[in-house]
Parts: C-alpha cells; structure tokens; sequence
C-alpha cells in the first residue's frame, strides 16, 4: 500500500534538439491523489482517489475495501512510515477488520511493490503527453489504473515481481 500524488504538469520525458522549442505545459497546480494497494500475487489493485489530501481517513477506507473482498486467506498489508500509516487510527481499523500490517524500514521504498507500479502509470500517460483539462488529466491516470489486470498485464507481469535484490 502507498500513495501517489500526481501533479498537473510538464513531465518531459527527453528532449533534445538544436533549435528551441515550446514544449505546452498546463498552469496551475491541481493534484490527483491515489491511494493504492496491490495484491501482490494477482496485481488486483483496489484505490481510494481524491483531490485535497491523503491522510488517515483515506488508509482506513482503503483497509475497508480490502476487507470487503472477503478473502478466506490472512491479509497482510506492506506499509511504508508515513505518519498517516503508523497512526492509532489505522492501526485500530486494521485490528478490527483482522489485517496484519507490516511496516517497511525506514528509507526503503524499493521493497514496496507499488512503487513500481506509480512509475509505470507515469510513464504510460504523464511523460510527453499535454493533457488541456484536470479532468482529462484525472480520467488518463484512472483509465491507466483500471487496465492493470487488462491491457496492461503482460507489460506489469515482468514489472511487478517478487524478486528483489539485496546488498
């Protein structure tokens, strides 16, 4: 489980030429936040969106949608050290719905598989690509997401494994 924070902007994938060129960027500042978790066995991955904040609220109602798959197997929940993770709040909803959460340590996002994921979404729909509106910008982001199982599976199969490497 994390959150992305996607920002209605440039993202230059690269560019390189000899004569100047005006690359259109949206103004503003406007965010699209995505909490996700993702199962790391079958990449289902189940979100809560907004466009203010993510904060405990937002990891609660997440915990609740997991438990409402009605999974017969333990759920257990990778979370990194974010205040809003590691709160009373959280921590008492994912006791009550039979969660286990087991916290990243400090420092470490590469061992969190959703992280791949977030990197992978930019660079489908973000890297080289003006979007004119928020809500176009919104629907690239979501649609993306939604494919993951879908059109996306065969690109995400090699991407989100669970082999990692340490040193």
């Amino acid at each position: 489980m994390d959150a992305a924070h996607f920002v209605l902007r440039a993202y230059l994938g690269f560019l390189w030429c000899f004569v100047r060129v005006v690359v259109r960027a949206p103004s503003g500042r406007q965010r699209f936040n995505v909490l996700g978790a993702l199962n790391a066995v079958t990449h289902q991955l189940i979100t809560v969106t907004n466009e203010s904040y993510i904060n405990s609220v937002s990891v609660g109602e997440l915990l609740e949608k997991i438990a409402a798959l009605g999974l017969s197997t333990p759920i257990t929940v990778i979370m990194d050290n974010a205040r809003y993770q590691r709160c009373r709040y959280v921590l008492e909803i994912a006791a009550r719905l039979k969660i286990e959460v087991l916290f990243l340590p400090p420092y470490s996002p590469n061992l969190n598989l959703i992280e791949r994921l977030w990197k992978f979404v930019k660079k489908q729909c973000l890297y080289n690509e003006y979007y004119e509106s928020f809500q176009l910008f919104k629907l690239a982001i979501t649609t993306c997401l939604s494919e993951t199982t879908g059109r996306h599976k065969s690109a995400l199969a090699t991407l989100l494994t669970l082999d990692f490497q340490t040193f």
